[in-house]
């Protein structure tokens, strides 16, 4: 059984997630109205991720009879001032879902809460990679933002990304 702390934190994980799905949804509808659908592909494909880690967090929540609250979702922005923006932001909001990951482990840690702690390692380890494609990507996005040439084929490479959900944890 998890404790009523550990299950607060992990509702307000599952909401976190939930807005990041929103928010990365605006980011996809932006450059979609840009003719950017590769870009726009792309933020769909995290849209859909975050929400898959929503899902597990529920998921964990129910199996240790921790009590599931579903909580309120601000509206996410929709105006963004170009491109290097949304990549830079979707950069900070990754860093600002592993400090709270970081939290949630560090409670669970405190409180002895072992099965909390193994079953957050899954995103310990998906927060490292999200942060370093979310870096590479401000980086290129950097470099090609004002070349037509060099940004169709960035779209084109965001393009092959596929949706492929995680069920190991």
């Amino acid at each position: 059984m998890v404790s009523e702390k550990i299950a607060q934190l992990i509702n307000e994980q599952i909401a976190h997630e939930q807005y990041a799905a929103q928010y990365y949804l605006s980011m996809s509808a932006w450059f979609f109205a840009k003719d950017l659908d590769g870009i726009a592909h792309y933020f769909r494909v995290q849209s859909k991720e975050e929400l898959m880690h929503a899902d597990k967090m529920f998921d964990y929540l129910n199996d240790v009879g921790g009590e599931i609250i579903v909580g309120e979702i601000p509206k996410p922005p929709h105006e963004f001032l170009g491109a290097i923006d949304i990549f830079e932001k979707a950069l900070e909001h990754e860093r600002k879902v592993t400090r709270s990951i970081f939290n949630i482990v560090k409670n669970a840690n405190d409180e002895g809460d072992f099965a909390t702690t193994s079953f957050l390692q899954w995103f310990i380890n998906e927060q490292v990679e999200e942060e370093a494609s979310a870096s590479q990507l401000v980086t290129k996005i950097k470099m090609v933002s004002d070349n037509p040439s060099a940004l169709y084929l960035f779209d084109q490479e965001l393009a092959q990304r596929v949706f492929t959900p995680d069920t190991t944890a």
